[in-house]
């Protein structure tokens, strides 16, 4: 089978690579390039394509090196700086995979190949003739959150060599094998942003806008922030307040104050209900129709544990989550991913709203 491979330099995409060798494909391999904001090379890039190199050196495989820099500061970057503007908590390596990996990428490169293969943690299955996306065996490593957007057509274009494979046992495979990223750290940060700061990201577009940090129990100032797109719902680090630990409960974006609230248990940072809209379904809507509410597994941040709750449709494109566990740090803008009850299949996503009954709701900026 002629397969495209989406490599990044790291040990995941090597081992998938190995993998498809060892099963006789014919490979293909690419490395998407981005550079800086500014137009700049990433010179973290250079390290991640020579290793690139040697990897397809070591199976005799073609490598091309593509560029969809002003697609991603076009349609991903701008898209996370829109919704950190107006107070939301944007996830770009979401919109990076719809948009950009499995987006302009197959249109461009990856049409031409029988499939499309990435290193990602994620598994697929046929049921009824349908195919799904699965999570990954090794739970901390499971990527399906940050597939939560793709599309059907997308999706069945996609493999996920390792996705049957705990993280040891990849590294293993890499070590055994004599690949030459065998020991290589797992890269961290943000797709394509390689080792940007991402405060210093946003301060460079949004510059600084000092305000009050507040203590919502008391009302009372406890210091100042230098603008409220730094922080995010359910933050601790990074406030400077002495005392604490504090974390972040809640945003007034009009008026540029942060309210936090102190104690690891402080019942401020958590909550049972998530609010969605953007609804978007992978493979179909799995309960058509008119239902009260279904048993769900989901994921509101990227973390090992799938929650379990209920899932209500308010009306076509409104749904609610009510958690039996308590969340920690809800945040507007994030995406609530959601799952069947056993976590086996990742069933779509929708993106966290403000509760309107608790405070007023800010219109969320449109996404693809």
């Amino acid at each position: 089978m002629k397969i495209a491979v989406l490599i990044s330099g790291g040990v995941d995409s090597a081992v998938a690579v190995h993998k498809l060798v060892e099963e006789g494909h014919d490979l293909h391999l690419f490395y998407i390039r981005i550079g800086m904001d500014d137009g700049r090379g990433d010179c973290s890039a250079e390290e991640d394509i020579e290793m690139c190199r040697l990897t397809a050196r070591r199976y005799g495989l073609p490598l091309e090196i593509v560029s969809l820099h002003e697609e991603y500061w076009e349609h991903v970057m701008q898209y996370a700086l829109r919704n950190v503007r107006e107070g939301f908590t944007p996830n770009p390596d979401v919109m990076c995979n719809k948009i950009i990996k499995f987006g302009y990428f197959e249109e461009r490169w990856g049409h031409e190949f029988d499939l499309t293969a990435t290193g990602h943690y994620a598994t697929t299955h046929i049921i009824d003739g349908k195919k799904y996306l699965g999570t990954g065996v090794d739970p901390v490593k499971d990527q399906t959150d940050f597939l939560a957007r793709i599309d059907y057509s997308q999706l069945s274009h996609l493999i996920f060599p390792i996705g049957d494979m705990p993280k040891a046992q990849v590294r293993e495979t890499a070590i055994a094998t004599g690949l030459p990223n065998a020991l290589r750290r797992d890269s961290q940060g943000i797709c394509f942003l390689g080792k940007i700061n991402y405060n210093d990201f946003l301060r460079r577009h949004l510059g600084e806008k000092p305000g009050p940090i507040i203590e919502l129990e008391t009302g009372r100032k406890l210091g100042t922030h230098r603008g409220f797109w730094f922080h995010t719902i359910g933050q601790r680090k990074g406030l400077g307040l002495s005392g604490g630990p504090w974390y972040v409960v809640r945003k007034n974006v009009h008026d540029n104050v942060i309210y936090v609230s102190c104690g690891f248990d402080t019942e401020k940072q958590y909550g049972h209900s998530l609010h969605l809209e953007h609804m978007h379904w992978i493979t179909e809507d799995p309960w058509p129709g008119e239902c009260d509410s279904v048993e769900i597994r989901f994921k509101n941040r990227h973390s090992p544990e799938f929650l379990h709750g209920k899932l209500s449709r308010i009306d076509t494109n409104r749904y609610m989550i009510e958690s039996v566990e308590k969340v920690q740090g809800i945040a507007p803008g994030q995406f609530a991913v959601i799952y069947n009850p056993q976590a086996k299949l990742c069933l779509g996503s929708g993106m966290i709203t403000a509760d309107p009954d608790s405070e007023p709701q800010t219109p969320i900026i449109s996404i693809p």
